[in-house]
């Protein structure tokens, strides 16, 4: 009795780690969503700025204002890939603890569930990677939009260097 015991909580415990690692996935998914979303409104509240009549006279208003533009279509693919990765991870939990569920009804039932529980927490393992690589396509996304901001503030750091080296080299 002791050993069959043992292996049916031993065979519920197996899917519980992987939600485990799912619900890390949540929170950090979630995390970069809310990251994701500020940065669309800090683009937004900036571009206002750069619009205004102060804003344009802003050195290099006119390529940060082109900067934001080429941005918001990739933080719009970037929120729709946490998107999709969120709800992925939602649905692997609930599958891995159905998967559990069963195991544990059918040992207390003795009703034979077939392979369902198999199944189950094969289709939630599959889940979990699908939002495993979503992720990965988000992290490029991110990549690629931070690579860009860094060229243009290279550039912007290369304009105030220009003003500052100047009369340095007039009074030579």
């Amino acid at each position: 009795m002791a050993d069959s015991t043992f292996g049916v909580l031993s065979a519920m415990i197996t899917p519980a780690v992987l939600i485990s690692g799912a619900g890390t996935l949540i929170l950090s998914t979630s995390n970069r969503l809310g990251r994701s979303t500020d940065r669309v409104r800090n683009l937004t509240a900036r571009f206002k700025v750069l619009v205004s009549e102060q804003g344009q006279k802003e050195p290099l208003a006119r390529q940060e204002k082109t900067l934001i533009m080429e941005q918001l279509p990739r933080l719009t693919s970037r929120t729709r890939y946490l998107h999709r990765a969120l709800r992925a991870f939602y649905l692997a939990v609930a599958l891995l603890v159905l998967t559990s569920i069963l195991i544990g009804i059918e040992n207390l039932s003795h009703l034979s569930t077939g392979g369902f529980p198999v199944a189950l927490a094969l289709a939630g393992a599959s889940i979990l990677a699908y939002g495993a690589l979503l992720l990965s396509f988000e992290s490029t996304q991110s990549s690629l939009t931070t690579k860009r901001e860094m060229l243009f503030l290279e550039e912007l750091g290369a304009h105030y260097a220009s003003r500052y080296d100047a009369p340095e080299k007039e009074g030579r």
